[in-house]
């Protein structure tokens, strides 16, 4: 199975040109799934630190119509993210399109609330839990970007039986802390973790790209570069049954993983 990941360039337009080409590029890369970055198309919303309702309607219907040129791809399972309505805020939905169908995977959990990362202001989970979801070829969660640092999840979906970590991200240019936490993701989960990036200027804002992908164990397979925007690894879930029954994964977590052991 060939997994793709890739690098997108800010405020994307799904009718117009950029996001043509790179559909040209993706289509061309021979990917069973595609995993996309965290809400691709049009202007970077947690920006701006109050909430307007008349953007987050534009980024849905944006959003919805992006979804429209997925069959241009030419792969069977597109995975993003995506904002949705949610009562008084948005809800950042990760998502999987398959053979054309529309299937929720996940409402993300943790926000940032910083300059440039105002989500706590737009967004908030209406759908609870991270559950794994049977897709064509493998068993995937979702972890979206600042969820990454949370690996208590990555160990979940091995108990959930996931054999992939799809990880949409807008991050910026330091990248360590990413790397840190996606090879982390792959050694407690002993799934293969796969990130893709927003990239470029955007107000005060530079998204960094740099998209990657991790093997079960942690370790580094590809990554992307603006020379080179979209990779495809191939995925071998002989390789995840292996992990998921080796050290550290095997290891029993504490009854009570909240607080120290009592004596």
């Amino acid at each position: 199975m060939k997994v793709g990941f890739c690098e997108m360039p800010c405020q994307l337009d799904p009718a117009g040109p950029v996001w043509e080409a790179l559909s040209e590029r993706i289509s061309g890369a021979g990917a069973d799934m595609m995993v996309l970055n965290e809400m691709p198309f049009g202007p970077w919303l947690a920006r701006f630190s109050r909430y307007d309702s008349e953007a987050a309607a534009s980024a849905i219907a944006l959003h919805e119509r992006a979804l429209e040129t997925f069959d241009r791809l030419g792969t069977r399972v597109v995975i993003g993210s995506r904002p949705v309505a949610a009562g008084a805020k948005l809800a950042n939905e990760a998502f999987a399109w398959v053979d054309g169908a529309y299937l929720p995977l996940h409402h993300k959990h943790y926000f940032p609330n910083e300059p440039g990362f105002y989500e706590s202001v737009w967004f908030h989970a209406e759908a609870a839990g991270f559950a794994a979801r049977d897709l064509p070829g493998a068993k995937v969660g979702a972890q979206l970007c600042t969820e990454l640092m949370f690996n208590e999840w990555s160990r979940h979906y091995r108990r959930e039986g996931a054999q992939i970590i799809a990880a949409p991200r807008a991050s910026e240019l330091a990248v360590g802390r990413w790397q840190a936490a996606l090879a982390m993701a792959a050694v407690t989960s002993g799934c293969y973790v796969i990130s893709s990036n927003r990239v470029g200027p955007e107000g005060d804002l530079r998204f960094g790209g740099r998209g990657f992908a991790y093997a079960p164990g942690g370790e580094l397979l590809a990554e992307t570069s603006a020379r080179d925007p979209v990779r495809v690894v191939e995925v071998d879930l002989a390789l995840v049954t292996a992990a998921q029954a080796d050290w550290p994964c095997y290891v029993p977590e504490l009854p009570n993983a909240n607080g120290p052991m009592q004596a």
